[in-house]
């Protein structure tokens, strides 16, 4: 009988990494909300966010640095798990790397403690995708039987 043990636990992996990324989406704009609230327009334009400031007031908007808007199509599938969740762990390690780079900047204390506990999260989905990706790989390999 096919194994569906794996399927299903690569299933569950994958539903509670994407969840806590949507969750990671949520924390940043919370933290990047809350260093704006108090913030004067001098200010604003000072930290080169005048041009975020007259489009959007303080409101959170997903751009990246170079006001680029988040879309969905930067979420890859291609239909092959193995090389999804290749694909997915590359976008861990990226994320961990922006994390560390952010951390390096960052001069609030607070914030750099939420930016390692995202970073910190961005190691652990690694281990989860790679840990997932060897189940995978076991699965296919096995004789199926019809």
């Amino acid at each position: 009988m096919f194994p569906y043990q794996p399927v299903n636990n690569a299933k569950g992996v994958l539903t509670d990494i994407g969840t806590e990324e949507l969750a990671h989406m949520e924390i940043v704009a919370t933290l990047v909300y809350k260093l704006l609230e108090g913030a004067s327009l001098e200010a604003i334009k000072a930290a080169g966010l005048g041009g975020y400031y007259a489009e959007h007031d303080k409101s959170l908007y997903w751009v990246n640095p170079e006001g680029v808007p988040w879309v969905a199509a930067y979420v890859s599938a291609t239909g092959d798990p193995v090389a999804d969740l290749h694909e997915n762990l590359a976008a861990e390690q990226k994320a961990r790397a922006v994390y560390e780079w952010l951390i390096n900047m960052s001069d609030d204390p607070c914030v750099t403690d939420v930016l390692r506990y995202l970073r910190e999260r961005e190691v652990v989905h690694f281990q989860r995708f790679g840990e997932t990706l060897m189940h995978v790989e076991e699965c296919l390999k096995e004789k199926k039987f019809y």
